[in-house]
């Protein structure tokens, strides 16, 4: 990646990722971690509709097809949704750590332009952990997942406790998140971003 900024940098005492037992098998669907989620929800019409998939170690692998309401110059995908696309990514690897993080840093590079129509592979891994500071890194390709680079990422990630949301998000929201009968939707609401 160019012009990586040290803050990206694993510091020399961080350790290699450990997928945690209970984490998805390699190869099972995450689904969406809250349906209101602009990243993967299937509540938002106009969002990425992202579907992730555990793959081995600390690794995941996605998809989205870029739609016209994703774009920025006429026909392609606007620069923004692809971050986010990245970005929802790079958070669905906590799944596998069973860690709460929300992200701190996101650097990205744009090699190729892509157009709408066209479906976005990506691919995404834990490179280090450090105390609560989670580094990974993430790259989209076009035309099937050996395909070109269209955009890639590194990212450092926070370890957060659920208190976050709940003192930053709207009320409304977390309480019917909250009171989610379904423990593994409930805990999966606030486990990444934001």
């Amino acid at each position: 990646m160019s012009g990586t900024s040290p803050a990206l940098q694993p510091p020399a005492d961080a350790v290699k990722p450990v997928r945690h037992p209970d984490a998805p098998v390699p190869g099972e669907l995450l689904g969406a971690h809250y349906e209101q989620c602009f990243g993967c929800g299937g509540a938002q019409p106009h969002g990425l509709h992202l579907e992730a998939r555990a793959g081995e170690g600390v690794t995941v692998t996605a998809e989205f097809t870029v739609r016209p309401a994703h774009q920025g110059a006429p026909g392609l995908a606007h620069g923004g949704v692809l971050v986010s696309a990245l970005d929802e990514t790079l958070g669905s690897l906590n799944w596998l750590l069973r860690t709460i993080a929300v992200t701190g840093r996101l650097e990205t590079d744009f090699v190729r332009p892509v157009p709408v129509g066209t479906t976005l592979y990506l691919e995404a891994e834990v490179t280090a952990v450090a105390g609560r500071k989670i580094f990974s890194t993430a790259t989209g390709r076009i035309g099937g997942p050996d395909g070109p680079v269209a955009v890639r990422a590194e990212a450092l990630f926070v370890e957060v406790k659920v208190e976050h949301f709940v003192h930053h998000g709207r009320q409304e929201e977390i309480q019917a998140a909250m009171s989610d009968p379904d423990q593994v939707r409930r805990a999966r609401a606030f486990e990444v971003n934001p």
